[in-house]
């Protein structure tokens, strides 16, 4: 599965989850539209999901997006067209591996990982036994490449 391109920008706004912790919400709003149609889409076409959004505050958010880096744009006669250049998950994934990959590079990963490990199980005790299997699955896998 692809990862975020490593020059993707994001900047964090407090108190949301997910990707709306990453993204405005007309900026998800957008993403989600792009996500269901499947297909490379002009602001004209896309207009018709947000009615009461203008023309120049949508051509804004998708430039926005594409200068974020994560929608492709090209030209097609006068106008662009966009489509994402990640899928919902491939997006949520690689500004996980971003973000974990930041924090578990500096020598003190351990703090870090026991954080993990109380959230997870603060937030939901089979998520815990999820991990606990994924962690499992992982050391398999590395003793399968071994041989």
């Amino acid at each position: 599965m692809p990862r975020c391109h490593p020059y993707v920008v994001f900047s964090f706004f407090p108190g949301r989850h997910g990707l709306a912790a990453i993204f405005g919400a007309l900026e998800l709003r957008v993403l989600e539209a792009l996500w269901r149609r499947g297909a490379t889409v002009s602001v004209r076409e896309l207009q018709a999901d947000f009615p009461s959004a203008a023309y120049t505050t949508l051509m804004t958010t998708l430039d926005r997006l594409h200068r974020k880096g994560v929608l492709d744009r090209e030209k097609a006669g006068r106008a662009f067209v966009y489509r994402p250049r990640y899928t919902r998950d491939e997006l949520e994934s690689g500004v996980a591996a971003r973000a974990l990959g930041s924090l578990l590079g500096d020598a003190a990963a351990q703090p870090v990982l026991s954080f993990f490990v109380d959230e997870v199980s603060r937030r939901d005790e089979r998520l815990l036994d999820e991990l606990e299997r994924l962690v499992q699955l992982k050391r398999q896998q590395n003793e399968e490449g071994e041989r």
